[in-house]
């Protein structure tokens, strides 16, 4: 019988030492060789192999829109937005969904009161939650919690508050909704056709635009509109997204006219008013002094308090969109909007490049002394004492404190506070009176109690 050969256990040893060293792999080696295999597999899973043609492995992210002769693709395009907008109204809140929740809420206040308002705390905010419905599951999250969460010794929330947070954003995705049933381009935005046609349809359901006749809609839909785009689309696109029309003011001013009792005082304030359109329009009548539909620079100069200077108005027409030398309404309504808005950016942008004669993108000493020249000429035909144009210059660089101390950018008329008193100084006799005269003016208001004040009827007698 033959012996049994034994292992020799030393050359076992030697070989697996041997082969350990053979497979000891640098860091880089191991991640370039799992990349590989990443790549490898990744290709096979999505059905190719082809490295050369790695860009059909890229998810589609673009969709052109139908050509205006892909009449077929434009109709269901317009029929899937039309779907996808109806799913979305279905998941707002209705009015009884509303109520149901108010009724829970209220149900579920948690003592004590907070003067007379309800309070609620997290447990009963996650209670009311649950039985809420799924349509109100996004409200009842810690963020909105926490966002409601003010200076409650108890850790509460206000339970109208909490509501009126619910309504709020009801009322945005509702308004968002009707909005883009008017994009006709799907884009987010609308033009000023698609406003004109949302505005029109919206004044049926506006009470206080019930005495309107008919035949002013179209001057009042150009009115309400001009507004939106004038503050809205600064660089003249033709355009204005949907998301900046829901976060201005401005759809809150127009919507709030469904208020049958709207004070007199906030019709007067309000720019969609049916007393401030017909404001407007009847100045626009009463400079058209030929009767023509249109504006000449002479009709122009009478606007106001008639003292703009001639320097000025003759920008505006070389500026502005004029029709053989003549304004329209619409562009008119730009007009009126920058010098009733002096404040706002979007006026003094306005302003600002109509004073920029050189398109320079700055004022510079030459171009403050072009504009205060008309003004002098205006004090002087007033019988009144020539005001030293270096003493006003001096006196706009320090209110304005610009970047540079040689030169005004837009930018510096807006962080400054004070771009409306120095476009004022520079276009307008009336505002430069009114800023020379402003310590008399602050006696007088004191004196009379705030009531009464002055203009350029007491210029001769200052």
């Amino acid at each position: 019988m033959a012996t049994e050969q034994r292992p020799n256990w030393a050359d076992i040893l030697k070989r697996r030492l041997a082969n350990s060293k053979r497979d000891e792999k640098s860091e880089e080696e191991n991640k370039s060789e799992e990349t590989e295999l990443f790549s490898k597999y990744y290709t096979e899973w999505k059905g190719g192999s082809n490295s050369g043609n790695s860009y059909k492995t890229i998810p589609r992210f673009y969709y052109r829109l139908p050509a205006e002769d892909e009449v077929l693709l434009q109709k269901l395009r317009e029929e899937s937005r039309a779907v996808f907008l109806q799913r979305k109204s279905r998941e707002l809140l209705d009015n009884e969904e509303l109520q149901n929740l108010w009724f829970l809420l209220d149900k579920h206040q948690v003592p004590p009161l907070t003067g007379e308002e309800a309070m609620i705390n997290y447990e009963a905010y996650l209670e009311v939650g649950e039985k809420a419905g799924s349509k109100c599951k996004k409200f009842f999250t810690a963020r909105v919690f926490a966002k409601l969460l003010h200076s409650d010794p108890y850790g509460r929330i206000s339970i109208m508050q909490f509501f009126n947070y619910v309504m709020r954003k009801v009322w945005l995705h509702q308004t968002r909704i009707g909005l883009s049933l008017y994009d006709v381009a799907g884009q987010g935005y609308l033009r000023e056709s698609d406003l004109e046609n949302y505005i029109l349809e919206l004044i049926p359901t506006l009470p206080q635009l019930d005495g309107l006749e008919k035949s002013f809609y179209s001057f009042y839909v150009c009115t309400a509109v001009r507004k939106f785009f004038f503050f809205l689309d600064p660089l003249r696109t033709g355009k204005i997204k949907i998301q900046d029309i829901l976060a201005c003011s401005f759809l809150d001013d127009l919507l709030e006219l469904r208020d049958e009792e709207l004070s007199k005082e906030s019709q007067d304030s309000n720019w969609f008013s049916a007393p401030s359109a017909l404001r407007v329009y009847g100045q626009y009548l009463n400079l058209d002094k030929d009767h023509n539909g249109m504006l000449s620079k002479e009709e122009l100069s009478r606007y106001g308090t008639a003292t703009l200077t001639s320097v000025f108005l003759d920008r505006v027409f070389q500026e502005c969109l004029t029709y053989e030398g003549e304004m329209d309404y619409k562009t008119y309504l730009d007009f009126v909007l920058a010098l009733e808005n002096r404040k706002e950016p979007a006026a003094l942008q306005y302003i600002f490049k109509l004073l920029d004669m050189e398109n320079q993108g700055h004022l510079n000493v030459f171009s403050l002394n072009y504009f205060f020249r008309a003004i002098q000429e205006q004090i002087k035909l007033h019988g009144q004492e020539p005001v030293s144009f270096q003493d006003v210059k001096d006196e706009i660089f320090d209110m304005v404190k610009p970047k540079d101390p040689f030169k005004i950018t837009l930018q510096d008329l807006v962080n400054s506070c004070q771009g409306d008193t120095v476009v004022s100084i520079l276009i307008d006799l009336n505002g430069f009176w009114t800023y020379e005269n402003r310590e008399v003016l602050v006696a007088n208001d004191s004196d009379s109690g705030g009531v009464g004040g002055s203009s350029m009827a007491d210029f001769d007698d200052t």
